[in-house]
């Protein structure tokens, strides 16, 4: 037999012994084998995306990070340069490359090394999906066998796709997609070239070769994937050349969040965990749409933050955060001021200081480096340079304590010096001279009509703490309970002209043996007064007399009707002047009321959630009003007490409760919100409080600055506690209703005044907190914005309602049509019959007729 025969037979042998094990293996492993069917309909772990209802992204809550990309969506370089790292003749094999097995092999036989790689593409995926990733040749054939299934059911495009979704890159990105925005804060499309390698080269090692972890290693991997590049010729030589040099600049980045609402994202990722599990909450894609508009959301957060800082400024500069180096203040004989700094540190010193220290919200952390006569140098973070202007230093006075500072500075010098750490913020294109808040705030906004939240911002910053006081701050609400009492005195006989003695209260308590003495705010008493100008003018005294009159459990059982826990309101008087504890979501659901002319609705944030194939899984069916709507559910009450339901409470929108002590009953499918008061009483109590923005002849109402926004549908109440530890103000038009508060997070401090001593020192006062000056302006700065697209509205008076000319006195019937008179809104059959000053004193006043009467229908 000739050698040649001999071979071709041992060749043959081989081939067919070769054959028999791979098939006899397959027979061996086949039922261990997963089922690669899976991968058609394969559904990636992806976190859960938090929308506006804009589409702006809120917030991503998930483990692991992941931005699903289809093939057309990947730059085509960052394609060639995964497949000449990776897998160079991916296009062309079958799912196995033989030449790579040969070499893998060869290293096995020669020095008995597993770790050699020969996977390909295909492999891999079958690996990352199906298997472990220990170095067993048991494993490389069951990977063997799982590639070529895989590339028998899908396409090369299909398994390139899932591969680029599905790789771990490091720092919990998974995809390509994700390892652009964690690692350079960057839309995919956006990368260069060095990125590009640097992602591409990261599957080898991604814990080690990450730029964020080790950017040595990253650049040495970096340069090796352009290299492969340059030979398989997927770039050109000066690209090359270009993106070698190239430095590594990364650092970990989040989502791209591009609307700022973290205290209501908090509030759905809560509710979506409850409802789903936590797994299913992080894992499955879910896209959570919400109620705020992005823009509006916007202004309310500055709105908030601005407010602040302007109350912090008025009691004065606290100080430097921390002093990085000392430095000594002397008089020179000429009178200029000077500083010793014996060790005063570089700017490459100041530079790393500043490297280690975080900004809040918009405060940047700065170093003082000089100090002039009326400016200031400082460095910022990146070591830029700014200068502070006496503008933005001249506000500085010395904090003293809320209630009183010291006297307002005459040079930069008595405020700052060098080595001192402080906060800046940029305001209006100019660097001002900074500190953290001490005080808290809140404000959110509803629409009236069916409960969804427009905005809603929990704090000053959601960073620092996570405590939301919209839905968790009980705080007592002062006179902004006023309007729910004087809607309950309208149900008990009084009117807008009814006329109560502003005058002061004292009663004796024999059990404590003390006099209680409430007083108005300021200790101004007007004598009689009509009901709408006492509420205008937020008189305490008159709000006890009415509560007095109508009784302290009528009192309640109305003010329930508003959504308000019964166990939240004090029987006693002091309910009058506002002791209550509330929240601002229970506040401002109770505006609601008066702003839709009767009717309760339940707050939420979350409009629809979808899955990570863009299907609906839920879409929230609101109880909206129904001015029109015949059947209408109403509130059920047996002998005047109101139904206790479940004592929950709603913050998104996927739980079906008031957190009201409101039962609802409905006549048919319940999707209209309960009517709670009368259409006649929410109309009326809703005009009266547009005397506190308009006034009267004479008289201003306690929110006279609204009139700056040139609107006549506004109506609103200031609230301020007696303590002045907590200011509100809330307000609404037809379209939205919006609720700010401003206090301390203790509740033990009070928000004071700005009081100095001048220099012959006499004591400065330029005003105390209060409803108006404290909680007004960040409620005025959002609705100027937030109003803007929403033209005024009117709405008709209800059945029922009838205007008469009165006189402003006695609140009685008049023919005078001077300033002496006005016309006043009544419900039918409550409007006066006498006139103030009879033209025929020869009848009865009972039969006197009014001149003019108009029955809105």
């Amino acid at each position: 037999m000739s050698w040649l025969k001999k071979l071709v037979i041992i060749t043959l042998s081989c081939f067919i012994a070769g054959l028999t094990v791979i098939f006899g293996s397959y027979l061996y492993l086949k039922d261990d084998l997963p089922s690669v069917e899976t991968l058609k309909d394969v559904r990636l772990q992806t976190p859960m995306r938090v929308f506006s209802q804009d589409g702006e992204l809120i917030s991503q809550f998930g483990e692991k990070r992941r931005i699903p990309l289809k093939i057309n969506e990947i730059p085509p370089l960052l394609i060639k340069a995964v497949l000449a790292t990776e897998d160079s003749r991916f296009y062309e094999h079958p799912g196995i490359d033989l030449i790579g097995v040969f070499r893998a092999a060869t290293v096995v036989a020669t020095t008995g090394d597993y770790s050699q790689g020969a996977s390909t593409i295909t492999q891999q995926l079958a690996r990352l999906f199906f298997l472990s990733r220990e170095k067993k040749i048991i494993r490389k054939v069951k990977e063997v066998f799982l590639a070529f299934h895989i590339e028998e059911l899908l396409t090369k495009d299909e398994i390139l796709e899932l591969y680029l979704n599905r790789i771990e890159l490091g720092q919990r990105a998974f995809g390509v997609g994700a390892a652009a925005q964690v690692y350079f804060g960057k839309n995919i499309q956006d990368l260069t070239l060095s990125e590009i390698a640097i992602i591409a080269g990261l599957p080898q090692a991604p814990s080690v070769l990450n730029p964020v972890r080790s950017p040595s290693r990253a650049r040495a991997r970096r340069n090796i994937v352009l290299g492969r590049m340059l030979t398989v010729g997927s770039i050109t030589q000066q690209q090359y050349d270009e993106a070698i040099q190239a430095p590594i600049v990364s650092k970990l980045h989040g989502a791209q969040i591009t609307a700022s609402a973290p205290y209501l994202a908090e509030m759905v990722r809560k509710e979506i965990v409850d409802t789903y599990g936590e797994e299913e909450a992080y894992s499955k894609g879910f896209q959570v749409f919400t109620t705020v508009n992005s823009a509006q959301q916007a202004t309310a957060v500055q709105a908030l933050q601005q407010n602040l800082h302007n109350y912090d400024e008025r009691h004065g500069f606290r100080g430097p955060v921390a002093v990085v180096w000392p430095a000594t203040r002397q008089e020179n004989a000429d009178g200029s001021v000077s500083f010793v700094e014996d060790k005063r540190l570089s700017d490459e010193a100041i530079l790393a200081y500043l490297d280690g220290q975080d900004a809040i919200e918009k405060l940047q952390p700065a170093v003082v480096t000089q100090v002039d006569d009326r400016s200031a140098q400082v460095m910022i973070s990146g070591g830029r340079k700014v200068e502070l202007n006496w503008d933005a230093l001249k506000w500085a006075r010395a904090y003293i304590s809320n209630e009183r500072q010291a006297n307002p500075p005459k040079s930069a010098t008595q405020i700052l010096a060098p080595g001192m750490q402080i906060y800046v913020r940029e305001l209006q294109g100019e660097w001002r001279l900074s500190q953290l808040p001490k005080a808290s705030s809140a404000l959110v906004a509803l629409d009236p009509h069916d409960g969804a939240v427009r905005a809603l911002v929990g704090g000053y910053s959601f960073g620092l703490t996570q405590f939301n006081r919209v839905t968790q701050a009980n705080r007592q609400v002062g006179s902004n309970i006023k309007p729910f009492i004087y809607s309950a005195a309208l149900e008990h006989g009084y009117t807008l002209a009814s006329i109560l003695n502003d005058a002061p209260i004292h009663e004796w308590d024999a059990g404590s043996g003390t006099a209680w003495r409430p007083k108005n705010s300021p200790d101004v008493y007007d004598g009689p007064i009509r009901l709408r100008e006492a509420l205008a003018k937020s008189k305490n005294a008159v709000s006890v007399r009415l509560i007095s009159g109508v009784g302290i459990d009528n009192t309640i059982n109305h003010l329930a009707k508003f959504g308000f826990h019964k166990n939240d309101l004090p029987r006693n008087q002091t309910l009058a002047l506002g002791s209550a504890s509330l929240t601002p979501l229970e506040l401002v659901t109770g505006y609601a009321v008066l702003a839709n002319g009767g009717y309760l609705v339940k707050p939420y944030v979350i409009t629809k959630i979808l899955d990570d194939q863009n299907n609906v899984i839920f879409e929230h069916q609101s109880l909206k009003v129904c001015q029109e709507c015949q059947s209408t559910p109403t509130i059920a009450a047996t002998n005047n007490e109101l139904q206790p339901n479940a004592d929950t409470t709603v913050e998104t929108g996927l739980t079906v409760a008031t957190g009201a002590e409101t039962p609802v009953t409905t006549t048919a499918a319940e999707t209209y919100a309960p009517r709670v008061i009368s259409a006649q009483n929410a109309f009326l109590i809703a005009e009266a409080m547009k005397s506190a923005i308009w006034g009267g002849d004479g008289w201003n109402g306690t929110a006279k600055n609204l009139k700056a926004l040139k609107r006549r549908d506004l109506s609103g109440k200031t609230g301020t506690t007696n303590d002045v530890k907590d200011s509100w103000f809330s307000g609404f038009t037809p379209d939205l209703v919006i609720t700010s508060w401003v206090g301390f997070d203790d509740a033990e401090s009070v928000l004071g005044r700005t009081a100095w001593n001048n220099n012959l020192g006499v004591e400065q006062v330029s005003g105390g907190e209060s409803g108006a000056r404290t909680a007004l302006p960040p409620w005025q700065a959002y609705a100027e914005v937030a109003l803007a697209d929403l033209p005024e509205k009117f709405p008709p008076a209800p059945v029922g309602v009838v205007s008469v000319r009165i006189d402003n006195k006695t609140g009685l019937l008049t023919q005078a049509t001077d300033n002496s008179s006005s016309f006043e809104y009544f419900q039918q059959g409550t409007e006066p019959t006498q006139y103030a000053n009879p033209t025929n004193p020869d009848l009865p006043q009972n039969q006197q007729k009014p001149e003019e009467i108009d029955i809105f229908r």
